[in-house]
């Protein structure tokens, strides 16, 4: 086999999709063109190179005349605009069925099971809500009553958050395992550790230690590498969304930089099959907070990478970058938005050219596997 790496820069979508609304998202939703306006421009001369500026138009990201890379854009098949949905179609599965969202909060019958068996005595909250704003307005009564705070987004997660300086860790993650197996039947995407501490009297999460507990998955595209003799290395929180399901070995991350520098080193050094990172401070950190401007600084600091990896490439390796949704920093709201996403296909010697707008985020997958498995034309 030869080696593929895909990378996913999280919630980097290129323009709302027709069915936006459906999803409480507007028109103008765009999260790269509107971060780029933000911003006053982006230096992104790497991505450039490769054609990012010819999708569309983006300021500071010119178009240019021989690109290095293949470039067009995707659209979503599956109904959804999550984490979850959006890699699960890029490794090769389109979902015909929603994960469920609980725009009320979860059920009272789920919960009191929630307590009755970790033990936790009570949940607070229990809503859609910012991860931030949530943690910020309920950390003293968290100190009060080691309740765990319980909420959800337009997402269908369970998040439950706590200071690991008054609840250990390992009972956090604990209580996620306990969540994970009540919501069988509820067809929840994730389960999510959101782990923080105070630090000079505020709440702050602990990235390094967030870990997600997914469903998991029928086959898909990292099954296929397995079943056939070959590795999956996963970098950053591609393991839980996957729930190890196809993964041979996985390392979590802390940060982008983190995650870039091992991906760097696995290009350089590792003899896997399919290299697939995710890149999640772009959504995580500033998507979801509406900071244009980190994540304009975000996409920066991505950029200085990609030619390092690409210079250390050999003939046989393809390398993909994309999104799996959008999260516009820009517009009302701080949830994910239904969004086309890039697709940047490049390997030594490819003619670049326009790949126009394909249909399904499982062509990412259709296109590694086939230069895996055989011949990329």
């Amino acid at each position: 086999m030869k080696r593929a790496v895909l990378i996913v820069i999280d919630s980097m979508g290129v323009g709302a999709m027709p069915d936006c609304r459906d999803y409480n998202d507007v028109p103008e939703c765009n999260t790269l063109k509107n971060v780029c306006e933000f911003c006053g421009g982006l230096n992104l001369p790497n991505l450039q190179k490769m054609g990012l500026g010819n999708i569309q138009e983006f300021k500071g990201i010119a178009a240019v005349p021989k690109p290095a890379a293949q470039y067009g854009v995707m659209s979503e098949k599956s109904k959804g605009k999550d984490t979850t949905t959006g890699h699960w179609e890029l490794a090769g599965l389109v979902l015909d069925k929603p994960f469920a969202v609980f725009p009320n909060g979860f059920p009272n019958e789920l919960i009191e099971k929630f307590i009755a068996e970790t033990g936790c005595g009570g949940v607070l909250a229990n809503c859609p809500a910012s991860g931030t704003e949530i943690i910020e307005r309920l950390n003293e009564e968290h100190q009060k009553t080691k309740f765990p705070i319980v909420y959800t987004s337009a997402d269908s997660v369970f998040q439950i958050a706590v200071d690991t300086g008054l609840i250990p860790l390992e009972t956090l993650y604990k209580w996620c395992e306990t969540a994970r197996r009540l919501l069988d039947g509820y067809n929840v995407s994730r389960v999510i550790a959101r782990p923080y501490s105070v630090v000079d009297g505020k709440p702050t999460r602990i990235s390094k230690d967030r870990r997600d507990y997914s469903m998991a998955p029928p086959h898909t595209l990292l099954n296929e590498i397995e079943e056939n003799g070959g590795s999956v290395y996963a970098i950053g929180k591609i393991e839980d969304i996957f729930a190890k399901s196809g993964v041979t070995r996985a390392v979590h991350i802390g940060s982008n930089r983190e995650g870039l520098e091992l991906t760097l080193d696995a290009v350089k050094n590792c003899k896997d099959d399919l290299i697939f990172a995710n890149l999640v401070d772009t959504d995580m950190l500033y998507g979801h907070r509406n900071d244009a401007a980190g994540y304009g600084r975000a996409l920066e600091e991505i950029d200085t990478y990609m030619g390092d990896i690409t210079e250390n490439m050999t003939d046989e390796d393809l390398l993909v970058i994309t999104a799996d949704h959008g999260c516009d920093p820009t517009v009302p709201g701080t949830d994910h938005t239904r969004e086309y996403v890039p697709v940047l296909v490049y390997h030594k010697g490819i003619q670049g050219k326009n790949l126009g707008l394909l249909e399904g985020f499982d062509n990412a997958a259709k296109i590694i596997r086939k230069w895996i498995f055989a011949d990329f034309r």
